[in-house]
């Protein structure tokens, strides 16, 4: 099941390039809907039990719904009953962290390491073995299925 609904045209998207993106917000404005341009690019939140994500339990790999970036695998899902995906660990190599104070308190913004999207937070109240809950929209995923081809 692919979040494609909100994929145009996107000459930046790949499975296999690593290469970081450095695209300005104009560009991606351009690329992007509406919704996934707000969530990625302005680090909105879609609303809690929204999500195509949040209750769905298929094995496969999630990517950057901007860039195609590997982000997570299913089995690092859990549910977690916040509203939305949640993961008890991310792909090192595709995802990085900045501090986020933007609501008066402190969380840990995860950020897509290749294009620098936003795709969540994450939080130290997840199960073990990580203790980690990547909270994460759905909006700015892309799963592709073990059944799936992954070109």
């Amino acid at each position: 099941m692919a979040n494609n609904q909100f994929l145009k045209e996107n000459p930046y998207y790949s499975k296999t390039d690593k290469t970081k993106l450095d695209i300005p917000n104009t560009e991606w404005k351009t690329i992007l809907n509406s919704e996934l341009y707000n969530v990625a690019r302005e680090a909105g939140t879609e609303r809690p039990h929204t999500g195509v994500y949040n209750n769905f339990d298929d094995l496969g790999e999630y990517y950057c719904a901007v860039c195609g970036n590997h982000l997570f695998r299913s089995d690092a899902k859990f549910s977690s009953s916040c509203g939305w995906p949640s993961f008890f660990e991310a792909d090192a190599e595709g995802t990085k962290y900045e501090r986020d104070t933007a609501f008066g308190w402190e969380r840990v913004e995860v950020l897509c390491k290749r294009c620098d999207s936003h795709l969540g937070h994450v939080f130290d109240d997840g199960p073990k073995p990580t203790g980690k809950r990547y909270c994460m929209n759905s909006v700015s995923l892309e799963f592709v299925a073990d059944t799936e081809s992954k070109d």
